[in-house]
């Protein structure tokens, strides 16, 4: 009874379950992705599939939107009723992941999922969990990358349709500390990523960046009932006005708090690495990789955050490099002074003329 309770309270009514074979088919298909995207976690594709094909799996009615559901209270996956069955595996791939990832107590009790850690009330992580799971589940059915444009922001992204904002972060996050570690933490629920990241930033940031991609998933569900309330509700014209102004407050809000973790994002990695920048060839990695970080970006008109940080990084460099190069000059002269002082004090204790050039017969 509880489960049915928990299943009307999500949106999910239940038509029919899917038969064994489908079941099977299916498990194989999305093992395999999941093993062959990611060869570094060492996945076995039969374990995952043993794994994978005990889960209970249903056609359903799910809320307008939602194509697919994974319901870890009783290690189901529900299925939009108009899905086709060889469109099934692509969708499960996300849901299965969710599935692998669970970290439970001997008694069932979820701890963790992933990076979200289910022991607190308000779920920190939710945000960057599903943003890191639709991350592995679009590299793993091979989803391409297009150009879109939400609120103002102008992404690259093979998420278009899911969680855009906050795969475009989590992917930012990666990109400096590295995607293998993201997906290890990510699918074995450990803390690598957090960890690493945080000893490249501070606690801090971390957490800052946690909380905000949280916050923007809970304003954009706000978002969606803003929109919902006006096609669903037949209202008059100062409801619908009142309506419409909020609903721009909240996109406003959605784009400026994107744009500041961002900017989180770049300048507390950047600004602690070029301290480590300490070799022609470090000075030359930031550089290329500072460079290379306005492909994961999202872009608004009028902002020239990036452009102005890159080139003020760029003059901290050439001073780097400029004092780097005078080092090693006056390092030179030092070893050439000290070597010509000691041979002139080795001449003169075996009695030899000083000026006189070794070899030379005088």
């Amino acid at each position: 009874m509880s489960i049915k309770r928990d299943l009307k309270k999500e949106g999910i009514e239940v038509i029919e379950q899917l038969d064994r074979l489908t079941i099977n088919s299916l498990s194989k298909n999305v093992a395999d992705k999941i093993a062959k995207a990611f060869p570094h976690l060492n996945l076995n594709s039969n374990n995952l599939f043993m794994s994978i094909s005990r889960l209970n799996m249903y056609y359903a009615k799910l809320p307008n939107g939602i194509s697919a559901k994974y319901f870890y209270k009783n290690k189901s996956i529900y299925f939009a009723d108009n899905l086709e069955v060889q469109s099934l595996a692509d969708v499960a791939v996300h849901e299965c992941i969710h599935y692998l990832q669970e970290m439970c107590d001997k008694d069932g009790t979820i701890l963790r999922l992933g990076l979200c850690d289910y022991t607190s009330g308000d779920l920190p992580g939710i945000g960057m969990n599903e943003a890191a799971v639709q991350l592995m589940a679009a590299k793993c059915i091979g989803a391409d990358y297009e150009s879109v444009k939400y609120f103002d922001i102008e992404l690259i992204t093979n998420t278009p349709t899911y969680y855009p904002l906050e795969c475009a972060l989590m992917s930012q996050m990666a990109y400096v500390i590295g995607e293998d570690v993201l997906f290890d933490s990510t699918i074995n629920a450990n803390n690598n990523f957090k960890e690493q990241f945080i000893s490249l930033t501070s606690p801090k940031v971390f957490y800052t960046i946690e909380k905000n991609i949280d916050l923007l998933v809970d304003i954009q569900a706000k978002l969606e009932e803003l929109y919902f309330n006006l096609q669903e509700f037949d209202t008059d014209d100062y409801y619908i006005k009142k309506t419409l102004k909020e609903i721009e407050k909240q996109k406003e809000k959605i784009k400026n708090l994107f744009v500041n973790t961002q900017r989180l994002i770049l300048t507390s990695y950047f600004d602690n690495a070029i301290n480590l920048a300490y070799s022609p060839k470090m000075i030359e990695n930031y550089r290329n990789k500072l460079y290379l970080f306005e492909n994961v970006t999202g872009h608004v008109d009028g902002d020239n955050f990036y452009n102005d940080y890159y080139i003020d990084k760029m003059m901290q460099l050439e001073k780097k490099y400029d004092e780097k190069n005078t080092e090693i000059r006056d390092l030179v002269v030092v070893k050439h002074n000290f070597i010509s002082t000691l041979i002139r004090r080795i001449k003169i204790l075996f009695g030899l003329n000083p000026d006189t050039v070794i070899g030379k017969v005088n």
